[in-house]
């Protein structure tokens, strides 16, 4: 008798079944919203990374991939018609693909499971050091990347004056490289809300906050010069890549910062 009830406890006990189910459940109201947020095949990969996070961080870590998820497929339809009309909109009406979700989420999964690596099979001390701060480098990159979202497309549907970030001279809405009041102001507001959500989550200690605030504008900002000076030599370099880049410098100087200002 003690089997038939201890077996059901030990499999929900395992986080990645649960990651499985959940994942698996969720994709019903997916399939179904008239207004796809993911292409078939975004949708797919979506459920391997919801999987993956679930699986490493559990689902203090898998709210902040949805919040992410979430509000940066709000602010993608902002101004959708605006932008649109100018040519600007991002492509198949703000539906992501694999390569939106893994050029969003490559850092943070990075991060999630060399931590989980590192509290499974590393010693005790490194684990002590670093979980905290691969913890922080996971909210950091989402904070990076809600705050290049936010600032894209707050400045494509309302900034009023645009300029190129590497010479300050003024250029249309939608330049690669451009920068606007507007969208930099919306996306450091967008980065310290999702790093308040990793503190009020207990993945990251109250200074993190800022941490992560700080990250994000640097890496946002590098993100811009790419943009504006390398992106269209090389083919290769598509946004995709670019948005690697971005949250890996986002998740890379957060645990930088991490080591001196916390005390790691």
């Amino acid at each position: 008798m003690s089997l038939r009830f201890q077996m059901p406890q030990q499999l929900f006990a395992n986080p990645w079944l649960i990651g499985i189910l959940l994942n698996s459940v969720l994709l019903l109201p997916a399939i179904a919203l008239p207004k796809k947020l993911l292409t078939p095949w975004g949708t797919a990969h979506a459920w391997v990374l919801g999987v993956l996070i679930w699986g490493t961080l559990g689902w203090r870590g898998y709210v902040v991939v949805m919040f992410y998820f979430l509000v940066g497929s709000g602010v993608t339809r902002i101004g959708m018609a605006q932008k649109e009309a100018a040519g600007i909109a991002e492509k198949r009406g703000g539906a992501r693909g694999p390569e939106n979700v893994w050029g969003s989420a490559a850092a943070a999964a990075f991060c999630a499971l060399v931590g989980w690596g590192l509290g499974h099979f590393g010693d005790w001390r490194s684990a002590a050091v670093w979980m905290p701060l691969l913890a922080l480098g996971y909210v950091a990159s989402f904070a990076t990347k809600l705050s290049d979202t936010t600032a894209s497309e707050v400045g494509k549907a309302y900034g009023k004056r645009t300029f190129l970030i590497t010479t300050l001279q003024p250029v249309p809405r939608g330049t690669e490289g451009a920068v606007s009041l507007e969208g930099t102001l919306a996306g450091m507001g967008a980065s310290v809300v999702i790093a308040t959500l990793g503190w009020v989550l207990g993945m990251i200690p109250l200074l993190g906050i800022g941490v992560c605030a700080i990250a994000a504008f640097l890496a946002t900002n590098i993100e811009s010069v790419i943009g504006a000076t390398v992106q269209e030599q090389f083919d290769w370099l598509t946004n995709e890549w670019v948005n690697v880049i971005n949250t890996g410098i986002g998740a890379g100087v957060a645990i930088f910062l991490g080591l001196f200002l916390l005390g790691a």
